[in-house]
């Protein structure tokens, strides 16, 4: 019978982690935890002092200090998998989880599900030819030495990346490897676990290489289980249920989940909410029963997509779907560019965007004519936009496959930049003071309704010290805002002086910021 040796990685809650592996260990089956090294050290000795008199938990005999995209999680795993490797002899299979996951079937089932094929569990696609890269860097991932961490250096990393490109500085794959691409979350049997600690000890070049891959954790596994095994020993699929918004962030399960989960043909899921007590309980419990009987139907995805996409139209599920995973995300830039000539400031940002490739939007909560995407419905009014202004932004981060996006705000939208500054994304703000001369101010007034063009002059006159004063006002109030990573440039300064604003707020060189500040027409009227 199928003796399972779960390789535990987890970074938080150490109750949840006891509770995880006794579950797991009560069961029949084994645990290797590694406890990020990011984490308090009383943390992870409660762990210890809870687990240790265990026989079924062993520990990863050196914790890793973890970072995402980096090799720290594939060394993480490493030592998990070499100390379950050598602390459990009697383990048929190994089998990845994170503090997020929990059983969607019994233990009895999931044994018999083993023991049903002679196979390894693992997504395992080409790297080249397949999409499962959706967006962002793909071959640089591989050909390029990645030395600095994405999300804690961007600038460095983003720099590095630059200086080798510049330089030509590529490197080869190993010469007898396929890369391929999947899933972390994996199971594979005892003897393919070995060959890759063999493997591994064996080719220093092969750890060399992934030492310095980007996201090694979606390509590590991948690759040498598919140079060591058989195609006909591999099922290319992962046992763990997990599911992505259409905007990229994984979809978190809560109490009201647990029929869904138990009819999907795999035998965990992932993410569980931390705040989904019941469901925890529910799950813990099914996982020790017998005799439960499953009928997998396996709707799970397409039931998302279709309430979600519902949802964006405002039919059903509306309130849901926009209030979870609200946020930005901490990973990503939002660079605001506000400016009441808004012609300036389309300008400014079509030059960064035709001289840096980043993607930028004008005044998208201002015009309604503002050419976007189509993304389900969202984007139909102003109304819509203001209203689900995050879930707006999150899908357009996504449409364009960045982590960094440009958008113009109208100076009186400070709401919304403050809403934007409160989120966990970086956000930086970047105002463009122009001078306005009696003849654009009573153009502005008939634009907005406050004039027309029957407008006597006398009344004119006295209505656009008015206008002035709320567009100073509106400036001041900004600044009193006191808003970080807040940049300015003026018409009135040389393009020297504007170019160093527009290197820090755009996080470009010296040289391309004088190159956009430089731009002859940009405030023109």
């Amino acid at each position: 019978m199928a003796r399972i040796a779960y390789i535990l990685l987890c970074h938080k809650a150490p109750d949840e982690v006891i509770r995880q592996a006794e579950r797991l260990t009560a069961a029949g089956d084994m645990v290797a935890i590694h406890f990020d090294a990011r984490t308090p050290r009383a943390d992870y000795e409660a762990i210890r002092a809870a687990l240790d008199a265990n026989p079924s938990v062993t520990f990863a005999r050196r914790r890793v200090k973890c970072g995402w995209g980096e090799w720290s999680l594939v060394a993480a795993t490493l030592q998990a998998l070499k100390a379950a490797e050598e602390a459990f002899p009697r383990a048929t299979h190994f089998y990845m989880l994170s503090g997020d996951c929990m059983p969607i079937k019994t233990a009895e089932y999931a044994h018999a599900f083993l023991d049903a094929e002679d196979a390894d569990y693992i997504e395992s696609f080409d790297f080249f030819a397949s999409d499962w890269i959706k967006t962002g860097l793909k071959a640089e991932r591989l050909v390029y030495r990645h030395l600095f961490n994405e999300r804690r250096n961007k600038r460095l990393f983003y720099a590095a990346l630059q200086a080798q490109k510049r330089l030509g500085l590529t490197r080869r794959v190993p010469a007898d490897l396929q890369v391929m691409i999947g899933s972390q979350w994996w199971c594979l049997r005892r003897r393919t676990v070995e060959a890759v600690l063999d493997f591994i000890r064996a080719r220093p070049d092969v750890m060399r290489f992934f030492r310095t891959t980007w996201i090694p954790d979606e390509t590590f596994f991948q690759t040498l289980v598919r140079h060591l095994v058989p195609a006909d020993q591999i099922r290319t699929r992962t046992l763990t249920f997990l599911m992505f918004s259409d905007y990229g962030m994984p979809v978190t399960f809560y109490n009201d989940h647990y029929d869904l989960l138990l009819a999907q043909d795999f035998l965990f899921a992932r993410k569980i909410s931390p705040e989904a007590h019941e469901l925890k309980a529910r799950l813990g419990t099914l996982y020790a029963a017998t005799g439960v009987a499953f009928s997998p139907s396996n709707e799970g995805r397409s039931l998302y997509r279709f309430l979600t996409g519902r949802g964006r139209e405002g039919r059903r599920f509306a309130p849901r779907f926009w209030e979870t995973e609200s946020s930005l995300g901490r990973e990503r830039e939002l660079m605001i560019v506000t400016c009441k000539k808004w012609h300036v400031a389309k300008r400014l940002v079509d030059r960064v965007h035709a001289v840096t490739g980043l993607p930028a939007v004008a005044y998208l909560f201002n015009e309604e004519a503002t050419d976007l995407p189509d993304l389900g419905g969202i984007q139909a009014t102003l109304e819509k936009r203001t209203r689900h202004r995050r879930a707006l932004m999150r899908m357009l981060f996504d449409h364009y496959g960045t982590d960094r996006l440009v958008i113009c705000l109208d100076p009186s939208n400070i709401d919304l930049m403050q809403d934007f500054y409160a989120d966990r994304s970086r956000t930086r703000l970047l105002e463009i003071q122009c001078r306005f001369s009696d003849d654009y101010l009573a153009g502005h007034a008939q634009r907005v309704g406050l004039a027309g063009p029957r407008t006597p002059p006398e009344v004119l006159d006295r209505l656009l010290p008015t206008i002035r004063h709320d567009m100073v006002f509106e400036s001041d109030r900004i600044r009193d805002a006191e808003f970080p990573g807040f940049y300015r440039i003026d018409e009135a300064r040389p393009p020297d002086e504007n170019a160093d604003a527009l290197a820090g707020f755009l996080s470009i060189p010296p040289h391309t910021a004088r190159e956009i500040a430089a731009t002859d027409y940009l405030f023109d009227d």
